[in-house]
């Protein structure tokens, strides 16, 4: 059974908590580094994956660091360990933000730079289903996966507005072409609310990844080349 655990500091935690172990896993929240692996004062089974849920993403890096989160975090990141962002989680993973807050530090990892609040204010907020490109499967490898569709909430959504070139884009709206889902290797970010809708696709999704073995893994291992930077609006990262 795969534990995933949830960044449980704000935000839409029960809902994935719930989404998640509807489909079978074993969710756990991560408030502190006890809550990790190797953790200060902890004994934790290995996590096989973990989600950073939506929120308010200045508020959820500030509490990150209240908490003593950001470096267990980055290293998690940087293991391997397949990843899980969605709408302010997917802020929290970019490399950039074109307009970040004071405050808002992200953890990185994820070559892309996005906007936050792209779809305007709470009042704003809608629902819409959008394209939706899967993880390959073994049995895909000749075709690539057949494309789908999720039923996606947007509040106070960002969007990507660049991305280095190893970065799948994975979702689009259907209207303009916005990116709204991305995937590099083992991360995967959405800029909207999967776990608000009862649409289970995004989260079907990450647990298959989580089977997988990661781009990170493979990169490690000599068997995929190491990413280029990011092209921003003030240079590379």
């Amino acid at each position: 059974m795969n534990r995933i655990g949830v960044l449980a500091l704000q935000g839409g935690v029960i809902e994935h908590r719930r989404m998640l172990e509807s489909l079978g896993a074993t969710t756990v929240a991560i408030r502190g580094p006890k809550d990790l692996p190797g953790g200060p004062g902890a004994q934790q089974p290995q996590l096989d994956g973990l989600v950073i849920p939506g929120g308010e993403s200045t508020a959820l890096s500030r509490l990150i660091d209240i908490v003593g989160l950001r470096a267990p975090l980055r290293s998690l990141i940087a293991s391997g360990l397949p990843v899980l962002g969605t709408c302010a989680g997917m802020v929290l993973l970019a490399d950039d933000v074109e307009n970040p807050a004071a405050g808002l530090v992200p953890l990185g990892g994820l070559a892309v730079q996005v906007r936050r609040n792209a779809f305007g204010p709470q009042l704003d907020s809608m629902r819409a289903v959008v394209e939706w490109t899967p993880s390959p499967t073994d049995d895909a490898q000749q075709t690539g996966p057949v494309p789908q569709r999720v039923t996606a909430s947007f509040i106070r959504a960002p969007e990507v507005v660049q991305h280095a070139a190893h970065v799948q884009v994975i979702s689009r709206l259907r209207d303009g072409g916005r990116v709204i889902g991305v995937r590099q290797g083992h991360l995967t970010a959405v800029a909207f609310h999967p776990e608000l809708t009862g649409d289970t696709t995004v989260h079907r999704d990450f647990l298959h990844q989580v089977a997988r073995p990661s781009q990170v893994s493979r990169e490690r291992a000599g068997v995929e080349p190491p990413r280029p930077p990011i092209p921003t609006a003030t240079g590379t990262r």
